[in-house]
């Protein structure tokens, strides 16, 4: 049995990781992955979260997680068709780039295709692996930066530049970060809108990864009324969720507009959200294509 870290895990190419995200929401939607809701336990100021994914005859397995503080790291294990457990991942990268493939799924599949400006709200870990995620879908000619803190959003613009190679600015605004930004990240811990829907030019596409309740909501609801897709990558996990921001019967499956059974973008001045919840079971297959991309 293999077992990897954090520091395996950062040395997977974004490529690799969007190519086993499209694996994952192509299988879902085509009902070989078998991804049930997450489940949660509560241990005093601790709850515990569990998620599970495999497919048929192959591989299967589970992460484990906890939201608390300190929030530790997590745990992927997978076994075999044949029972037998064979890796494990363990630490905290690979659930943000998870995410971050996703995302870049998400990019992919229903921003323009000639899009040139990416703009993010937010400078933490999953700000940053929806970026790297994206460019590996992307190549923006700009990379537009802004979070409350200065110092922070810097020394992000600097790690786009020389990890990524892509141009990098900051700003001072949330609006002038996003004007007229084709693609729009907002990755945040706030309760409230960091946006305003007016900002957001016609045409772009805007990916949500914060908090998406009807009274807790980084992303303003008027943009929902402005899009005309609003996709999800587990729109049965959103319907699970008590009070989430989207109407669940108008969440389109990201997996069916992959596979061509919901169509996606078809104008290039349609406004698109992608409201990120994690698929659950992605993480199962993103594992097992690290197992395969990292050598032994």
């Amino acid at each position: 049995m293999r077992v990897l870290t954090d520091a395996d895990v950062v040395t997977v190419d974004p490529e690799v990781a969007v190519d086993a995200a499209r694996e994952s929401l192509r299988r879902f939607a085509r009902g070989e992955l078998a991804a049930p809701p997450r489940v949660s336990a509560e241990l005093g100021d601790l709850d515990y979260y569990y998620t599970t994914g495999g497919l048929p005859g192959g591989v299967s397995g589970f992460r484990a997680y906890r939201a608390g503080t300190p929030a530790g790291d997590q745990l992927v294990a997978l076994w075999d068709a044949a029972g037998s457990l064979f890796g494990i991942v363990v630490g905290d990268e690979l659930g943000a780039r998870r995410t971050g493939a996703l995302g870049g799924a998400a990019v992919e599949a229903m921003s323009d295709e000639r899009a040139s400006t990416l703009a993010v709200i937010g400078t933490g870990k999953q700000a940053w692996t929806q970026v790297w995620a994206g460019s590996a879908v992307r190549s923006p000619e700009l990379v537009r930066v802004h979070s409350r803190d200065e110092r922070n959003r810097e020394v992000f613009a600097a790690e786009v530049r020389d990890r990524l190679g892509l141009r990098a600015e900051t700003v001072a605004t949330p609006a002038s970060a996003v004007r007229d930004a084709e693609v729009v990240v907002l990755a945040t811990r706030s309760e409230s809108p960091v946006i305003d829907s007016a900002d957001i030019a016609p045409g772009a596409h805007v990916t949500t990864v914060g908090p998406k309740g009807r009274t807790r909501h980084e992303m303003p609801p008027e943009l929902l009324e402005r899009a005309a897709v609003v996709t999800c990558d587990s729109p049965s996990q959103a319907a699970a969720l008590p009070d989430f921001l989207a109407d669940p019967a108008r969440l389109v499956s990201l997996g069916d507009v992959l596979i061509g059974a919901h169509p996606g973008r078809e104008s290039s001045d349609q406004l698109t959200v992608y409201c990120s919840v994690g698929l659950a079971g992605s993480e199962v297959l993103f594992a097992d294509r690290l197992f395969g991309a990292i050598s032994g």
